[in-house]
């Protein structure tokens, strides 16, 4: 009940809309009761955007969310797929975009890169109020993992991932979903919505 609480206040201080949670930490599994629930979720909102978890991250239900994001969206428009609650499906297209994940690291130590940097600089006190509702999150990372601060943390990824655009002092990375099933090939409608604040990186890792 605790965490419901926090994740409501985030929501009103972001200004978005919040929507019930579905599963309980840790217990997000890719199975079909869990589908169900975030398709109606998906088909509900209709997003032109989604912005998801890594689909490689350190921990495994991170990649199971993103897993049944992926799925619920390309489920969208499929008529012969029942939602839970029922909601009739959607049609038009969907962008996915997926997170860097926590670390900037796969779960095997590989370096993970983006092809889009969204500068973040102006909204970083904002971001910073919002994590900073998970009180409950920070009292378990520093008794079990020793992290003083998620918030400053969370800061040094973005300057990191900063230097890595090559333009801005703080960023977010995000990286295209595969269109196929989802948009028209060219579709990018982040790079549209935010202009001048994106750059798109290709490098060789």
């Amino acid at each position: 009940q605790r965490r419901l609480g926090e994740a409501r206040v985030a929501a009103e201080v972001l200004g978005a809309e919040w929507h019930a949670p579905i599963a309980r930490d840790l217990e997000i599994f890719y199975e079909e009761g869990l589908l169900r629930r975030v398709a109606a979720v998906v088909r509900e909102v209709a997003p032109s955007i989604l912005l998801l978890q890594s689909p490689v991250d350190y921990m495994e239900d991170h990649m199971n969310a993103c897993r049944l994001g992926v799925t619920a969206a390309f489920a969208r428009g499929m008529r012969n797929f029942v939602t839970e609650p029922r909601v009739a499906p959607v049609a038009g297209d969907v962008t996915v975009y997926h997170s860097l994940p926590w670390g900037l690291r796969g779960p095997l130590g590989e370096r993970v890169a983006a092809g889009h940097y969204v500068d973040i600089a102006e909204t970083m006190a904002l971001k910073r109020q919002a994590l900073a509702c998970h009180a409950s999150q920070k009292e378990w990372l520093d008794r079990s993992q020793g992290l003083d601060s998620y918030l400053d943390t969370m800061e040094d990824m973005a300057r990191r991932v900063g230097r890595r655009s090559g333009r801005f002092a703080m960023a977010e990375g995000w990286r295209r979903h595969l269109h196929l099933g989802f948009c028209g090939e060219d579709a990018d409608p982040l790079r549209e919505a935010l202009g001048d604040r994106v750059v798109h990186v290709t490098e060789e890792e």
